[in-house]
């Protein structure tokens, strides 16, 4: 009795046509994915809108990127929380806040010791960032990173000595309501993605020119260039080396903040001991300096293709493309330049 049986051209065939429907199934399965991460994205950015706007309802001023010191410093490293922290209740994240004094360095006890600033707060994370970990030093959780920074403006960002603040919403001691917007609300910027464990540099000694070139070739020239010159440096071959955006509950630009120096998702690549990174640059940490202004290009940057995702003033959110154009980039970081923003 004969039994039927493929033959191994028919076995060959069946897994040829198996492995194309597989190639052709999986670009459509990671497609689904990264638009739901998208989506998902978007409405952490919407969440953060809200609570930003409810904070101006109780407080009739937005938060300030945080508390610094004129004409002084602080003690120690930090003196007071971000906007993140500000925002807890009104993210539902009320349990968290009790435990904290928002007024008081957040890397000293009590705080440091509340369990607060290793927790994970989904609302602070985009699903697709890759680095979603806890920051370690000395081998033991130090704090989370988050993925989404508010608008610090263009460059400058803040004087320590004279207390003024740079074009953007935030900056440190900003007591801004909505009638300081005079661009427009669904014209300025709120928030964009950021990643967590950017490559970064700070803490020049002299201060930096207060303006950029406005060409994108020259901006990016200059950003480089200002990296380089800064001597303390958050970089290296392992993620906790590289610590941008690794301080959810710390207001410093290069923590949980943006700048629109250069365009989303812009490569600032520079070399550094042999390694290339694609960095940021503050001039100097907020608070740290009697007299060397904070200028700084922290790009926003997301995992999504092409685009970073963004919220405005007005509480909507939209995508902003990589290939926008600068000035209407910048013109969308400022409060009251009173640019005309072309569409985008």
């Amino acid at each position: 009795m004969r039994r039927s049986a493929f033959t191994l051209i028919e076995l060959l065939v069946v897994i040829a046509i198996i492995a194309i429907l597989i190639g052709l199934l999986l670009p459509a399965v990671q497609k689904v994915r990264e638009s739901a991460a998208r989506l998902k994205c978007q409405n952490n950015i919407k969440q953060l809108s809200l609570a930003t706007h409810n904070y101006e309802s109780a407080y009739l001023v937005y938060p300030p990127s945080m508390l610094a010191p004129v004409g002084s410093t602080f003690a120690g490293n930090n003196g007071s929380w971000g906007i993140h922290g500000r925002i807890l209740a009104e993210i539902e994240q009320a349990n968290a806040l009790v435990q904290v004094n928002l007024e008081a360095a957040w890397d000293q006890p009590p705080n440091s010791t509340s369990g607060v600033p290793v927790t994970r707060i989904p609302t602070f994370l985009c699903p697709s960032e890759v680095n979603d970990v806890v920051r370690t030093k000395s081998g033991v959780p130090f704090v989370y990173p988050h993925t989404y920074g508010f608008n610090c403006g263009t460059w400058f960002v803040w004087d320590p000595a004279t207390g003024r603040g740079g074009d953007g919403v935030f900056h440190p001691n900003a007591r801004y309501g909505p009638t300081a917007i005079s661009d427009g609300l669904s014209n300025t910027l709120m928030i964009a993605e950021v990643k967590a464990f950017t490559p970064y540099t700070r803490n020049m000694t002299a201060a930096p020119p207060l303006a950029p070139p406005t060409d994108p070739a020259g901006a990016l020239a200059f950003v480089q260039s200002q990296i380089l010159a800064a001597p303390d440096r958050k970089l290296g071959p392992t993620p906790n080396d590289n610590t941008g955006h690794t301080e959810w509950p710390d207001g410093r630009v290069h923590h949980t903040g943006f700048t629109t120096t250069l365009a989303p998702n812009t490569k600032a690549v520079v070399t550094v001991g042999g390694g290339q990174y694609d960095a940021d640059v503050n001039s100097r940490q907020e608070g740290s300096s009697l007299a060397v202004p904070t200028c700084a290009a922290i790009t926003a940057r997301s995992y999504h293709t092409g685009l970073v995702n963004v919220g405005l003033m007005d509480g909507s959110v939209r995508s902003v493309r990589n290939s926008i154009d600068l000035g209407t980039w910048r013109a969308l970081g400022t409060r009251a330049g009173n640019e005309v923003v072309a569409d985008y």
